[in-house]
């Protein structure tokens, strides 16, 4: 049997757990699968399965020869794909990350696009305020807001968000409108406990100046804390992207303007370059073009 026939029996004992699912799947017949595996783990000297009578377990071996059968099949598939032209058609699962309020306000507009133009894809779409890891995680696209550090995924900016701290007429008009960073420390302040906040306030284009504030309402959303602020309890400081709305309407109000921080660029991020497949290809085109004609991040 071709050794990609071979791999590709292989992948799915892997994924199946048991030889005759692997062999129900692929159409084939119990021992046409054992023939496979036993001429692989031959031609590859070692062995890739430890076979018991009721289960099928990867060894050590097996395991990274596992995820290097998934790619390279994969990239098989995709290269078959282009000769066919296949590629005017993405086909498949596409896993997007982005924040909570990013990815709701703004890219699952996009994502319902995209597979109005694709019938033939689905879209997870992972919202979270944390940093994922798109390789350990399975993520063909991610959303990246701040500085990024050196990696080998493609990046693409799309646009650029201030960090701002902003409140409600109704606050400033019993409370006063601070004047300078340090007298934030006179005033409520509202905070987020997502993995992004932080309670040591940076200003400036250097970042040099610092406020340590002492939030007395902490709230597990970004959402709740904008909530919070348009009701006029305290101050917040947030991203503009995720108070623009009220901005917009005049809920609420930024201070503090001339000591703000450089403002943090937005990314698309993904892992594949320009070897992504038609997917990921056509689903950053789309974002690129929707996100850099936002002005509100922009």
């Amino acid at each position: 049997m071709a050794r990609l026939e071979a791999m590709a029996v292989f992948a799915k004992v892997a994924e199946t757990g048991g030889f005759a699912e692997a062999a129900r799947q692929l159409n084939m017949s119990p021992p046409a699968v054992t023939r496979a595996i036993a001429g692989l783990e031959d031609a590859i000297g070692t062995r890739l399965l430890t076979r018991t009578t009721r289960s099928v377990r990867l060894t050590e071996a097996g395991a990274r020869y596992f995820e290097d059968c998934r790619r390279i099949l994969a990239e098989v598939g995709e290269a078959e794909a282009a000769a066919a032209g296949a590629y005017a058609m993405p086909t498949g699962t596409l896993s997007l990350t982005a924040s909570v309020l990013f990815g709701q306000n703004y890219m699952l507009p996009i994502v319902t696009d995209y597979l109005d133009r694709n019938p033939a894809m689905t879209v997870r779409a992972l919202f979270v305020d944390r940093v994922t890891n798109i390789v350990e995680e399975g993520i063909d696209v991610a959303i990246r807001i701040g500085h990024l550090p050196d990696s080998s995924h493609a990046a693409i900016r799309v646009g650029a968000v201030r960090l701002v701290v902003c409140g409600a007429p109704d606050y400033f008009a019993a409370h006063g409108l601070p004047q300078t960073p340090a007298e934030l420390t006179q005033h409520s302040i509202i905070a987020a406990t997502s993995a992004f906040a932080a309670l040591d306030w940076r200003f400036g284009q250097d970042e040099k100046t610092v406020v340590t504030v002492v939030p007395r309402l902490l709230l597990s959303s970004y959402a709740a804390v904008t909530a919070a602020a348009e009701h006029g309890w305290g101050l917040a400081r947030a991203l503009s992207y995720q108070v623009a709305p009220a901005l917009a309407s005049g809920a609420l109000q930024t201070v503090l303007s001339d000591y703000e921080p450089a403002p943090l660029p937005i990314h698309i991020i993904h892992p594949e370059g320009r070897r992504a497949a038609a997917k990921v290809r056509a689903f950053v085109d789309l974002a690129v073009d929707r996100l850099r004609a936002n002005k509100l991040i922009n």
